[in-house]
């Protein structure tokens, strides 16, 4: 595993791999000049269709011989680039999560929710925040 995302290029637009750098909003990396030097060299632009962006857990699934880029994203634009990944039940638990921050009441009613749509442990501390042992007690509770 990598701690860097990639930006990588898809041989066909339709595959349902990783999200389109420009479906997550603006990200500081696609204005550096390595990123543009190499959407250049490849015959391509920020809004094509075939570019696509994966988060460091999730590098593995790049096809062999993909042409690929790392790139650093800061933790909100990772967290955005997780979030436009998560199929859309996970979606909704991770919207439900984020919101959490702001509102404490049903805390463990809310992580258990989250676990049992299968949000990951590591992602449900990421959204909210809140410590790891709250969450492994929601999961045996």
């Amino acid at each position: 595993m990598t701690d860097d995302a990639y930006l990588f290029l898809l041989d066909d637009a339709s595959a349902r791999l990783g999200v389109a750098p420009a479906a997550v909003g603006e990200l500081a990396c696609m204005e550096t000049p390595a990123v543009r030097a190499w959407l250049d060299a490849q015959g391509s632009t920020p809004a094509s269709p075939h570019l696509r962006l994966l988060p460091p857990e999730e590098t593995a699934a790049i096809p062999e011989g993909a042409e690929r880029l790392p790139v650093p994203l800061s933790d909100e634009e990772l967290s955005r680039v997780r979030h436009r990944m998560a199929p859309e039940p996970l979606a909704r638990v991770e919207e439900e999560l984020l919101a959490y921050r702001d509102c404490a009441d049903g805390r463990d009613g809310l992580i258990g929710r989250a676990l049992a749509a299968g949000v990951p442990p590591h992602r449900i501390v990421e959204l909210t925040g809140v410590d790891p042992a709250t969450v492994t007690a929601a999961a045996s509770g």
